[in-house]
């Protein structure tokens, strides 16, 4: 009775712990899109009051942009090396402080130096918050825990500075792994118990670049970033000048891509679990597949009216959103951790910062395309990148499939 008692107290503690680590994390990185989003909803403004071009707009983005990109790339590992708590906590801080007096000024070289810092800060945050997060659940739940975990990325889109200062410090203080607090997770394979030639020395980039699926992978994170941003910072203005709808209307009504991406981000992880177990990347590549679809029916039907337009960007939000979530950060992880060596943080800094580098060209590339040609072929390039994006998914699906039979053949060699 003794021994079922501790049993059931380790159970309930290792429960709170594991909600605790999930609703704080969800809140620490929600909190970074309320230092992202706000760019898109002032670019008319800016272009009015501050007498700015489309493309200087554009040049906005990329100076957010590249340095989360390349940041993440080559600094991905210091999670891995002093600790995913830590490095979270400390670019959240940084995060905050960089963007305190953005509101004061009205100088474009100064907005692209807050901006900047802003970005090198966050490079460091969605790799070591999934780094974290995955630890303290069963591989077979991941991509449902995951999903669900996603929707802060764009519940913070639709929903501060002052936030992202304090949560920083609460991630310093209590986003601890399991082993911090001697918590063993059930159903989760760890370094530990992986054969013993897998090491823990730090891969480097060459060699996480040559793992399994991973430059698939990332290459469709690109094409659905590049996507995803484009909705960000361009959508307000396009609703607004091609569409004709008032400022606060086209502020509002660009929000349902991200409402789609929250309701398509807690979803998706759920059928994949459900229905395609063992095969999460074949289930991720129809999902970009009918987010493609869906950006398609916006373009056509753009001039039907309000049903209409919420309909699918409600739809491509979802379709997006799913598989950009599980693609940047549980499948690159589970990669890191299967075929890397304790290479989790590493491998989804490489992965989301290289499909980072799509929405640094996206600001100068879309202000020009907008410019030159027009909005319907801004949402073209969208709808071409998002399909490339399907098909590079599909081909990790096979990969995937190639590897599973080769293994399932060696055991029945054995």
């Amino acid at each position: 009775m003794k021994e079922l008692g501790m049993l059931q107290y380790g159970e309930f503690r290792s429960a709170k712990s594991t909600g605790i680590i999930f609703a704080l994390g969800w809140i620490a990185y929600g909190s970074t899109y309320l230092l992202r989003k706000p760019i898109g909803v002032i670019k008319a403004d800016l272009e009015k009051d501050l007498d700015l071009s489309k493309s200087a707009l554009g040049w906005l983005d990329t100076a957010l942009l590249l340095p989360y990109a390349v940041m993440q790339m080559v600094l991905g590992q210091l999670g891995d090396k002093f600790g995913a708590r830590q490095t979270f906590g400390i670019g959240l801080l940084l995060s905050g402080l960089s963007m305190i007096s953005f509101g004061w000024w009205n100088n474009f070289n100064l907005f692209w130096v807050l901006l900047f810092i802003n970005g090198t800060a966050q490079a460091q945050c969605w790799p070591n918050c999934t780094k974290v997060l995955l630890s303290w659940f069963s591989d077979e739940v991941r991509n449902s825990i995951f999903g669900m975990f996603g929707t802060c990325a764009f519940a913070g889109g639709v929903i501060g500075t002052m936030l992202a200062l304090l949560v920083g410090v609460v991630v310093l203080l209590f986003y601890k792994m399991p082993e911090d607090v001697g918590i063993t997770v059930s159903g989760r394979v760890t370094m530990s118990e992986k054969p013993s030639g897998q090491g823990t020395k730090s891969m480097s980039f060459l060699q996480l670049w040559k793992l399994p699926m991973l430059m698939e992978v990332a290459v469709a994170v690109f094409c659905l970033k590049v996507v995803r941003y484009c909705m960000y910072m361009w959508l307000p203005m396009y609703l607004l000048q091609q569409l004709k709808y008032e400022q606060s209307t086209a502020g509002i009504l660009s929000t349902i891509f991200e409402v789609g991406g929250v309701l398509g981000s807690a979803l998706i992880g759920f059928i994949l679990d459900r229905y395609f177990q063992g095969r999460g990347l074949f289930g991720t590549a129809l999902s970009v597949t009918m987010s493609t679809v869906a950006l398609v029916m916006f373009t056509f039907t753009g001039s039907w009216g309000t049903t209409f337009n919420v309909a699918f960007l409600l739809l491509a939000g979802a379709f997006n959103a799913g598989p950009d979530t599980m693609l940047g950060g549980s499948i690159p992880a589970d990669l890191g951790e299967k075929y890397g060596q304790n290479a989790a943080a590493a491998t989804v800094g490489l992965v989301n910062g290289f499909g980072s580098i799509g929405p640094c060209i996206e600001g100068p590339l879309i202000g020009l395309v907008a410019t030159w040609y027009g909005w319907t072929s801004v949402f073209f390039v969208m709808t071409v990148l998002s399909a490339f994006g399907a098909l590079a998914v599909f081909r990790a699906s096979m990969i995937q499939t190639r590897i599973n039979l080769e293994r399932l053949q060696n055991i029945n060699h054995i």
